[in-house]
């Protein structure tokens, strides 16, 4: 397989909003409402990502303005009550932040997100510097890629190995990114193993098969033993 797959770096924005530790709570907010975003890195230094604040940290200082937290809440809530009384972006913050390495790949930056339940991480590189941001729309930019182009490396990259001429007579089409692979196929037992290198393939949103079963030739006719012809002439 020759293919590269995109990495973060490909993908991400480069151009970031970022604010320092000591930036005040409406500095955050207005930096926030001019980038119209809802997440901002932290940097220390000459750019090091040593934090993210989100509106989630925003928000408990507007929750709990007008209000005296019980006893319970303010158990279950400790963090949340810290939060509304800060006044920093270092006291805001979430530390360490979650970042994606700037040569990650999209699949591993989408695992990253839904584990964590985030909408975007700062992209750093291996020393912990910001290079840019990536969002759950750039991750599905790939989506966006002609059906020509996937066609072209599924019959490359999969088809040409595992399916080769003239043993297999395999074709390839691709309709809004479901790509299907019809014809006749020798060996159906790499079907699977077809099924999870043409996922791989970016773009892909699924694959389908119309595929016969292989082609055996016919039961060849018994002939009968010479016991059993002298058997049947006693």
């Amino acid at each position: 397989m020759h293919a590269t797959p995109h990495i973060v770096s490909d993908v991400m924005t480069h151009t970031v909003a970022a604010i320092g530790p000591g930036a005040s709570f409406k500095e955050i907010v207005r930096v926030m409402q001019d980038w119209k975003v809802s997440a901002l890195p932290v940097l220390e230094g000459a750019g090091r990502v040593v934090g993210i604040v989100s509106e989630a940290d925003l928000l408990p200082k507007e929750e709990f303005r007008d209000s005296d937290p019980d006893r319970y809440t303010q158990l279950r809530r400790l963090s949340d009550l810290a939060k509304a009384g800060a006044m920093t972006a270092g006291e805001l913050m979430t530390s360490p932040a979650l970042t994606a390495p700037a040569n990650a790949t999209l699949a591993q930056a989408a695992r990253t997100m839904a584990q964590a339940k985030v909408k975007r991480l700062p992209v750093v590189d291996d020393v912990g510097m910001l290079r840019g941001i990536v969002s759950r729309a750039d991750l599905l930019k790939v989506f966006l890629r002609e059906d020509e182009d996937i066609e072209e490396e599924v019959r490359r990259e999969v088809v040409s190995y595992l399916f080769p001429t003239p043993t297999s007579s395999a074709r390839v089409a691709v309709r809004d990114g479901v790509v299907t692979l019809s014809g006749r196929i020798r060996d159906t037992s790499l079907i699977p193993v077809a099924a999870r290198l043409i996922r791989a393939v970016e773009g892909v949103v699924a694959v389908e098969f119309d595929v016969p079963g292989p082609n055996r030739p016919p039961e060849p006719t018994p002939v009968p033993s010479s016991h059993s012809e002298d058997a049947s002439s006693s």
